[in-house]
């Protein structure tokens, strides 16, 4: 992640959709981070596939179910919380739309209620 230190005098509303992730990683360097933040042993069977044309990466069983690619839509995400993951990890740059964030915690609430959604 960048490292971003503002002051108030420094801040803008702007500086809110400004890319978080420096822009040389990798989803596999995304996904090592999430893992290590969740406790989760990176010697963990980790499985990668397409979903709706997109690459998700399925870590210990669907314990973990991680989607760094852009332009993710309710298609796709609708086809990971069927999963039923016990963690659902994605990039706020990943959405296709304002909606897809809007939606997909709905979409989460119907399919796999249990699954814990963080967004980076």
């Amino acid at each position: 992640m960048e490292d971003v230190y503002y002051t108030p005098q420094e801040f803008t509303p702007k500086l809110l959709f400004q890319e978080n992730v420096k822009a040389d990683r990798s989803n596999e360097d995304l996904l090592f981070q999430v893992m290590l933040s969740l406790g989760i042993e990176l010697s963990s069977k980790i499985e990668t596939q397409q979903i709706a044309g997109k690459t998700v990466h399925l870590v210990d069983e669907n314990y973990l179910a991680a989607c760094f690619d852009s332009d993710v839509n309710e298609t796709v995400i609708t086809e990971i919380a069927q999963l039923q993951p016990v963690y659902f990890v994605m990039r706020d740059a990943s959405a296709a739309t304002d909606n897809v964030i809007d939606n997909f915690e709905q979409l989460f609430r119907h399919y796999s209620p249990d699954t814990n959604c963080r967004i980076i």
